[in-house]
């Protein structure tokens, strides 16, 4: 219960920090500058690097998933294997 209680205010915390640092946050001058002109270059570097940015969290997650499914499957075949096990003993 106290561990769900830290991470419920870390949470709240980090949130309200975020925002505090998002109202002062600015873009570079040379970014800013790009992204106002109607040249379409700028805007997709910008795109790319967010694909870039992207991609390595998205595969991770995948990775993530599929440990966590196999973490849960693992115990079912065991109870399988024990069962295929004593049925193979009494024959």
């Amino acid at each position: 219960m106290r561990m769900r209680q830290f991470l419920y205010s870390l949470i709240v915390g980090m949130f309200l920090l975020g925002g505090i640092s998002v109202n002062t946050a600015q873009a570079c001058p040379m970014c800013k500058n790009a992204t106002e002109t109607d040249d379409r270059r700028p805007q997709a570097y910008m795109y790319s690097i967010l694909f870039m940015i992207a991609v390595p969290a998205t595969v991770f997650t995948g990775f993530g998933v599929s440990f966590y499914r196999l973490s849960k499957q693992m115990p079912q075949s065991e109870e399988l294997l024990e069962l295929l096990k004593d049925e193979h003993e009494e024959e």
